[in-house]
């Protein structure tokens, strides 16, 4: 499967969309919005530009990549007013996968640059422009960036490993989605080495865009400790497998099909991370912070089980029907959410996230 022409989170605005299920990413990131605000800050004042030059990448098709513009917007607005300096023009660039839905980010942009420039005379100095392609390559000409942001991206990788799969197309990994308990070891390496060869060529790609001491920003998930089978982020994955056992069981996939499906992720440990910052040499890792989402016991008569499959289902869907063919998806999250609710009856699942802040190395 051709990842980058199948992968995207589910467009529009409908019930399944992303734009109406990624509150979870929403409120993760808030809840480090002030270390994202700081670093923009500190570079605004160490650098002084006059056009600042900010990309996020992986912005998907919801609210959350323009309310993190408007984040940044007032930063460097409010900075810039009490240095008694101009503030700079903003060039915004939104990267995503050519298959994501950027139309609908483009459709409200009239009403975002309207609620921007309330109180001031005329429209902000400021320019967004849609950037499609993988961010495992480069995406930007040299030295134009002084700001990256990257939230809930990077722990999807640019493929499947393909050694997971022999001559004849069999998966070594039968039966499951991702790394379980039950996975041979040499699943747990094929998955650290794709994301050791992915993670490196996005450090090297951006280090070419980004200015010397220009930084970036990057949420995403990964887990505490060696075990990869642990009870957070890949335990989620482990109730994908046995919801589409159960739709194999009623007879509505084929074997066949569900022991070939495979995801495009990777939970790192903060080890791993850094192994490979250090090993690319191009940037210096200021800041790691590990966090949890504090969990809610849902929203709207919606139980946190359903929450976290209407979730899955705005990230995974595009994959899924590509494999196992539309028509599956309701019965499969239905299933889905109520195994999550009756897993965290039983125990808390605890799924870590990480935020990053690099500063490219000044030669």
């Amino acid at each position: 499967m051709d990842v980058e022409k199948v992968f995207h989170m589910t467009g529009g605005i409908g019930e399944t969309s992303y734009a109406r299920n990624s509150s979870l990413q929403k409120k993760a990131s808030d809840m480090m919005k002030h270390i994202t605000i700081e670093t923009i800050q500190q570079l605004y004042l160490t650098t002084t530009p006059r056009s600042l030059g900010i990309a996020d990448l992986g912005c998907s098709s919801g609210p959350n990549t323009l309310s993190f513009i408007k984040d940044m917007f007032d930063a460097v607005e409010g900075t810039s007013s009490k240095t008694l300096v101009p503030g700079p023009e903003f060039r915004v660039y939104l990267n995503d996968l050519p298959t994501n839905d950027f139309n609908t980010i483009f459709k409200a942009l009239p009403d975002f640059y309207k609620d921007l420039g309330k109180g001031s005379k005329g429209r902000p100095s400021i320019f967004i422009a849609g950037i499609p392609g993988s961010f495992y390559g480069r995406l930007f000409p040299n030295n134009c960036l002084h700001f990256i942001y990257s939230s809930y991206s990077l722990h999807w990788l640019s493929q499947v490993p393909p050694a997971l799969y022999d001559e004849h197309g069999r998966s070594i990994n039968k039966g499951n989605v991702y790394i379980s308990k039950s996975s041979p070891r040499r699943v747990c390496e094929l998955y650290l080495r794709q994301f050791q060869e992915d993670f490196s060529l996005f450090l090297r790609s951006r280090s070419e865009e980004v200015i010397g001491g220009g930084n970036m920003v990057l949420i995403l998930l990964g887990r505490e400790g060696p075990d990869h089978a642990d009870r957070g982020n890949t335990f989620f994955w482990e109730l994908l497998s046995r919801s589409l056992a159960i739709l194999l069981s009623w007879g509505e996939i084929e074997e066949e099909k569900l022991h070939s499906y495979a995801v495009n992720f990777y939970a790192p440990t903060k080890e791993e991370i850094e192994e490979e910052v250090r090993r690319e040499g191009s940037f210096e890792l200021d800041q790691v912070e590990m966090f949890e989402i504090e969990r809610s016991d849902g929203v709207k008569d919606m139980s946190y089980g359903t929450q976290v499959a209407r979730t899955v289902r705005a990230i995974q869907e595009s994959m899924i029907s590509h494999h196992f063919g539309e028509g599956i998806a309701d019965t499969l999250f239905d299933n889905y959410g109520k195994l999550v609710d009756q897993e965290i009856a039983k125990e808390d699942i605890r799924p870590i996230t990480f935020l990053l802040v690099l500063r490219k190395i000044m030669i």
